[in-house]
């Protein structure tokens, strides 16, 4: 590796040299390949997604070592310009924002991405222009329209989850045909390139109505179903890095690309399935909207509410609870002392299992990560098929700012809008806790039967400060 470094720095290298870049960058791109995959691999299971992270950031580091040695690069200044620009920005966002704000982080991590690689291919096009041949300016079209509509889908999903925008579908009458139209328009010019690459006029029709179409497709989706918005562009996001690869001949970008089009793609199928979503809905939009039947009300229906001593009796002499965490536990960032409580309960003999539904919180793993990093063993936590069979042999189930995934009307209200979708079985413990700050409703906007059951208690406020009184009430029994 020294003397393949030695024979680049030197100027009477010639040919040699040029190989030599070209030998060591090929082989940094195929061990960042295999890096990826191996990081895709441990993020599968929740013991070694730690160590998938550092796989997968040890492939983007050999990636950008390959790249800065291409024979291609004549001058590194904007390189380097890009490169404290983009530690400046990124190292805020991966270090200070915190756990239930990463959903938004992800989406305009996307839309940079996806900017990055419009930018890509807007250069390339005018660069070239006409001398491009017809599957090259295919590549190049298709990664400037996947990669631009997931711009301002990104910044759409980024609003939605920051709730600068609203939360709810934005729609109006004929809003699927216009966006089919608006699609298929854009189809169209790229089709179009195609055959006339040097049709700039095209090119920059079919780039404005590509960014028009990510807000078109993002705005009439509802809040609630983001999270699967978000791995859908994820998705896009990848299929245009994809093409960029394609388009400039950079191999790492083809199969980063594919790896992350086809993963995202994956999740997304996989949450809606857990949303009870229909996957055509979420790729053509405006699927967040309320069905025509009306939900179920509590109107003439009481909660009864319970306090911290007598919520502390019951966990206290439990032989097995089952703790159902949910966003609320994240805003409140109350999850180590969730873990001590679950320590006391199993010093005084208890049994304590943690059961995560697919979408609790506002993405994937959000629970997941949110546990380890309390240092809640890996093996307590099971996923929603894992454990909603043991809900009816449970003491005890406490519900910590979750709504929606432990709602009964998923499978009793065909009226509700969640309807269908697969939920924990928590109303079939013997006894349930929730603790909540208000009555106010989940993202889906409808009333929860759970909290009106005969055997809920509600414990309201702040989950950590009640989380706190539940601690030091259960060390005094």
């Amino acid at each position: 590796m020294a003397g393949l470094w030695l024979l680049l720095a030197s100027p009477a290298a010639g040919e040699a040299g040029t190989t030599a870049r070209t030998l060591l960058t090929q082989a940094s791109y195929l061990a960042a390949s295999v890096f990826f995959i191996l990081g895709l691999k441990s993020l599968t299971k929740a013991d070694t997604a730690r160590r998938g992270m550092q796989q997968a950031a040890v492939g983007m580091l050999l990636a950008i070592v390959g790249t800065l040695i291409v024979e291609q690069i004549v001058e590194y200044q904007w390189i380097l310009a890009g490169l404290v620009i983009g530690t400046v920005i990124g190292y805020p966002l991966g270090t200070r924002v915190p756990m239930t704000a990463m959903p938004q982080r992800i989406a305009i991590s996307h839309m940079f991405g996806a900017l990055a690689a419009s930018l890509v291919g807007i250069a390339e096009y005018l660069h070239q222009g006409a001398r491009l041949d017809g599957v090259t300016m295919g590549a190049l079209g298709f990664e400037v329209l996947f990669g631009s509509l997931t711009v301002t889908g990104s910044f759409m999903a980024f609003g939605k989850l920051q709730e600068f925008l609203p939360g709810r579908p934005v729609t109006f009458p004929g809003q699927n045909a216009v966006n089919i139209s608006v699609f298929a328009a854009t189809l169209g010019l790229w089709i179009y390139l195609i055959i006339e690459p040097g049709a700039a006029w095209a090119f920059w029709a079919m780039t404005g109505l590509a960014f028009l179409i990510g807000i078109s497709l993002v705005l009439p989706i509802g809040g609630a179903d983001m999270p699967v918005v978000v791995s859908l562009l994820n998705s896009y996001a990848g299929l245009a890095a994809s093409a960029t690869g394609f388009a400039i001949g950079n191999t790492v970008l083809i199969i980063a690309g594919a790896l992350d089009g086809a993963s995202g793609f994956i999740l997304s199928i996989i949450m809606s399935k857990a949303m009870n979503r229909s996957f055509g809905n979420v790729i053509f939009g405006a699927f967040g909207s309320a069905p025509t039947a009306s939900a179920k009300t509590a109107a003439g229906l009481t909660v009864k509410s319970i306090s911290a001593e007598d919520a502390a009796i019951q966990l206290g002499y439990a032989s097995k609870v089952i703790v159902v965490p949910g966003y609320g536990m994240a805003v409140a960032q109350a999850q180590h002392t969730v873990r001590e409580l679950a320590e006391l309960i199993e010093k005084k003999g208890g049994e304590v299992k943690y059961a995560i539904h697919p979408v609790a919180g506002r993405m994937p793993g959000h629970m997941n990560v949110l546990l380890a990093e309390a240092n809640v063993p890996y093996d307590r936590m099971y996923d929603m098929d894992e454990i909603n069979e043991e809900f009816k042999d449970a003491d005890v189930a406490l519900v910590i700012g979750a709504n929606d995934v432990v709602n009964p009307a998923a499978k009793t209200d065909k009226g509700s809008p969640i309807y269908g979708m697969p939920i924990l079985n928590v109303d079939q413990a013997k006894s349930i806790i929730v603790m909540k700050r208000s009555m106010n409703a989940g993202f889906a906007g409808i009333e929860n039967e759970l909290f009106y059951d005969a055997k809920t208690s509600m414990l309201f406020g702040d989950a950590k400060g009640s989380l706190t009184k539940l601690v030091a009430e259960v060390k005094t029994l």
